[in-house]
């Protein structure tokens, strides 16, 4: 709630969430504050044009319009002055750094080498509820290939090619849902609806895939299931596009693998 206030306020700021020794030891002037914080108090601070200091935390406002000084001869491939400041202070104490913009209201955050742009909330909110859509039809489709499954079991027509098919479909949707998840976190408390909706939709999915490569995976394999699982969700989304990929994946040679399971 802070940072949408100093966004609102369009006054910029540049936040440190760390008082490490190594933190502190490029933190100079200023003045320390000490109290809890509180997204009013937060705004306030963030109107001077130094940078605050919070605890590892997040939960106290430690120093406020303070200078850093983090080495000058660490790369960035930032131009503003305040970004350049916040990229290095991450790299030299890896600690999480943001900056935000005064003119544009672009809200960047930095970790070690790691950058991350946040858009609004409003934008962040749109492309959740897009995501979800799409997880909501990849999921139909996977169900709807799961009974189509069961019921050539019961035929006792299976042929690998099937098993595949529902493998790779179960990739695609666990694929989407980690995509739907990052916009959940950066929406923070106002995607917990979202996160419900998700859990509700990818309740058995992990297992059924893995009751599935425990019923149809080679004996022969030498590998646990989790493990059969991630080589299927690692290969590339043109890889996942061949089921013979999925199906060497089980173990089997691709010749041969479309006879039936009886």
């Amino acid at each position: 709630m802070g940072i949408e206030y100093i966004l609102q306020g369009k006054t910029g700021g540049l936040i440190v969430v760390g008082d490490s020794e190594e933190v502190l030891k490029l933190v100079n002037g200023g003045f320390y504050i000490g109290c809890s914080f509180s997204p009013a108090k937060f705004h306030e601070l963030a109107k001077m044009d130094g940078a605050i200091i919070l605890s590892s935390d997040g939960k106290r406002i430690l120093y406020a319009n303070t200078q850093l000084f983090p080495n000058p001869d660490i790369k960035t491939s930032e131009t503003g002055t305040r970004h350049r400041t916040a990229e290095r202070v991450a790299k030299q104490t890896n600690t999480l750094v943001i900056s935000i913009s005064m003119k544009r209201g672009v809200v960047t955050i930095y970790k070690g080498d790691i950058k991350y742009m946040l858009e609004e909330s409003r934008v962040v909110l749109s492309k959740a509820n897009q995501a979800l859509q799409t997880l909501e039809k990849y999921k139909e489709g996977l169900d709807k290939l799961t009974f189509n499954l069961t019921v050539r079991e019961l035929e006792d027509l299976v042929t690998l090619f099937d098993v595949a098919g529902v493998l790779q479909r179960s990739s695609i949707v666990q694929r989407t849902e980690k995509e739907v998840k990052k916009y959940i976190y950066e929406l923070g408390v106002e995607g917990r609806l979202l996160n419900m909706q998700v859990e509700e939709l990818m309740a058995n999915v992990v297992n059924d895939s893995l009751n599935i490569i425990s019923d149809y995976a080679h004996s022969d394999i030498g590998a646990e299931l989790f493990e059969v699982k991630d080589r299927i969700n690692l290969l590339s989304e043109e890889e996942l596009l061949e089921l013979s990929n999925i199906v060497k994946i089980l173990g089997y040679d691709v010749e041969g693998s479309l006879k039936e399971f009886n």
